[in-house]
């Protein structure tokens, strides 16, 4: 069960984005920084950058952190959750959580790079440990 938490974790995060990026387009549209019609196909005079980059963020929570679902349910399903796959999924939802503070916060682009290639670097060790633990343990 310990192998579900972090995946609950980043969903929250996720909501969190969520939650955020509505608030700023409301907000957005109803200072006449955008107009809603825009909404309706994302085509014409764009969001702000504020907004933008919310938005941005939240489609990073949806591209990458698919291959960790994906993982995440394989080593539920599979009866694996061992102290090294648990602590690599904990470090790599750690890992998301620095890259959208740094996203939505300073937006330091070379920082951001480089917490991002780390998060993928220690998907990377998760996706191997599962598949050497997978090909190693007897099927019964």
């Amino acid at each position: 069960m310990s192998i579900l938490w972090p995946a609950f974790a980043l969903v929250a995060l996720t909501l969190a984005v969520v939650i955020r990026l509505a608030r700023q387009r409301f907000a957005a549209v109803k200072a006449g920084r955008v107009d809603g019609r825009y909404y309706k196909s994302f085509r014409g005079e764009g969001e702000p950058e504020d907004v933008a980059v919310t938005a941005r963020n939240l489609i990073n929570l949806y591209e990458m952190p698919t291959l960790f679902y994906a993982g995440i349910a394989i080593a539920f399903a599979a009866g694996q959750s061992g102290t090294l796959l648990v602590a690599l999924a904990w470090g790599y939802v750690a890992l998301r959580f620095v890259h959208t503070a740094i996203h939505l916060g300073s937006n330091k682009v070379l920082l951001r790079f480089r917490v991002f290639a780390l998060s993928w670097l220690v998907l990377l060790a998760f996706w191997v440990t599962l598949g050497v633990r997978l090909a190693t343990t007897p099927v019964s």
